[in-house]
C-alpha cells in the first residue's frame, strides 16, 4: 500500500555500490557483541534518564548513541553547526535530514539528543528500537489515517514546548546516490509551533573518500541483513553537514518551507535536482510513425534518462550528481504527506 503518508522509492539492491574494504568474521562478531552490550547498558541506565535533566541527560544519551556508532566501526565527521550544538536546551526546532539508513537517527542523536517522529514499527527493531523508545519518540501509525492529524498536533505541541524533534521528510529511505522530494505536512507543525527548521545533510563515505551506498537500508532486505552489511564494512565515515537554520516566518507556507530545507540539504551535499521533464506530444501519420517536420524531443510516453535534458535544456552543474525525485519501494522510517 502506498499513499501520501507511506511513500516508496525506486532504490533497491541494484543501487548498492561495489563492495568496499571489509573486516573479518571475528571483528564482525565483536561489533555485534558490542552493540548488544550498549543496548543492555542503555536499559540499565534508563532510571537515570528519568532523574537527569538538561545537559546531564543530553550527555548520557549522546554517549549511548555514539557508542552504537563506535560498536559498528562508524566514524562521525561533523561539518558546521557550532550554533546548533551550543544552543540551550528548551529551544524547540524541527530537525530534518535526507534519509538513507537506520544509522541516520543514530548519528543525529550522537550529535545532539532529540525526540523523533518515527513509524510505529521501529519500536520493535533490535538495538535501535529500544533506544528510540527511551528517547521519547512520537510514533506515527501510517496504516490508520484517521490518527495522523492527531499525531501532527502532538508534533506541533512538542515543538512549541521546546523539544527538538527529528523528522525525515522524504518519508522513506533512498540509497544516498539518489534522493526523494521533501513532503510538506510536518513543516506545518514547525509553522504552527513557531519554531525554526534545522536541515541536516548526511552522506556515507569509505576511508579512501569514495561515496558509498552500502549502509543504505533499501529494497526488500531485512534490518538484520542491513546490520550485517554495515558491521562488515571497514573505515565507514558518516558525514553530517549541519546547515544554517531557517528562521520562523522566512517561508510563507509549508510548501515553501519544505523547499528551502530541501535546497539547503542539496547545497550542502553539492547535488542538484533535475526538474520533471515535460513530455512533448508528437504528431503521427496514419501508419503510426512521426510526421515529417514534427518537433521530436522525446518519444510520446518515453521517459528521458535521469540527468539528461530532453526537450527542456536542463542539465547538472559540473561535477554535481543529480538527485532523483521519483517515488516508486524502500524502507520508510518516517512518513509525511505533501
Amino acid at each position: 500500500m502506498s499513499h501520501a503518508w507511506m511513500p516508496t522509492s525506486p532504490c533497491g539492491d541494484g543501487c548498492l555500490t561495489e563492495d568496499g574494504p571489509t573486516v573479518g568474521l571475528p571483528r564482525r562478531v565483536l561489533r555485534f557483541s558490542c552493540a548488544i552490550s550498549v543496548v543492555v547498558a542503555a536499559l540499565l541506565t534508563a532510571p537515570l534518564l528519568l532523574v537527569l535533566r538538561g545537559r546531564g541527560r543530553e550527555r548520557l544519551v549522546r554517549t549511548i548513541f555514539r557508542a552504537v556508532l563506535r560498536s559498528f566501526g562508524v566514524k562521525l565527521s561533523v561539518h558546521g553547526g557550532a550554533d546548533f550544538l551550543a544552543a540551550p536546551a528548551g529551544r524547540g526546532a524541527l530537525v530534518v535530514n535526507n534519509h538513507i539508513s537506520w544509522l541516520d537517527i543514530v548519528a543525529i542523536n550522537a550529535l545532539r539528543p532529540m525526540r523523533a517522529l518515527a513509524k510505529v514499527e521501529i519500536g520493535g527493531w533490535p538495538v535501535l528500537g529500544t533506544l528510540v523508545r527511551r528517547g521519547g519518540s512520537i510514533f506515527l501509525d501510517r496504516t490508520r489515517l484517521r490518527t495522523l492529524p492527531g499525531t501532527m498536533t502532538e508534533l506541533a505541541e512538542a515543538l512549541r514546548s521546546g523539544s527538538l524533534v527529528n523528522v525525515t521528510p522524504e518519508g522513506t529511505t533512498w540509497c544516498g546516490l539518489a534522493s526523494g522530494r521533501f513532503t510538506t505536512a510536518t513543516f506545518q507543525a514547525a509553522i504552527d509551533g513557531g519554531v525554526p527548521v534545522r536541515p541536516i545533510a548526511l552522506r556515507y563515505r569509505l576511508s579512501d573518500g569514495r561515496e558509498t551506498s552500502r549502509p543504505s537500508f533499501v529494497g526488500p532486505e531485512s534490518l538484520i541483513a542491513s546490520l550485517r552489511r554495515v558491521a562488515a564494512l571497514r573505515g565507514l565515515v558518516l558525514e553530517v553537514h549541519v546547515c544554517p537554520e531557517i528562521a520562523p516566518g522566512r517561508a510563507e507556507d509549508r510548501r515553501s518551507l519544505a523547499g528551502l530545507a530541501e535546497a539547503s540539504v542539496h547545497s550542502a551535499l553539492g547535488t542538484v535536482r533535475i526538474p520533471p521533464q515535460r513530455r512533448r506530444r508528437v504528431a503521427t501519420t496514419p501508419t503510426g510513425g512521426p510526421a515529417v517536420g514534427a518537433g521530436v524531443g522525446s518519444a510520446a510516453g518515453a521517459r528521458p534518462a535521469v540527468g539528461s535534458a530532453v526537450g527542456a535544456g536542463v542539465g547538472t552543474a559540473a561535477g554535481a550528481r543529480p538527485a532523483v525525485g521519483s517515488a516508486v519501494g524502500a524502507h520508510p522510517v518516517v512518513g509525511s504527506a505533501g
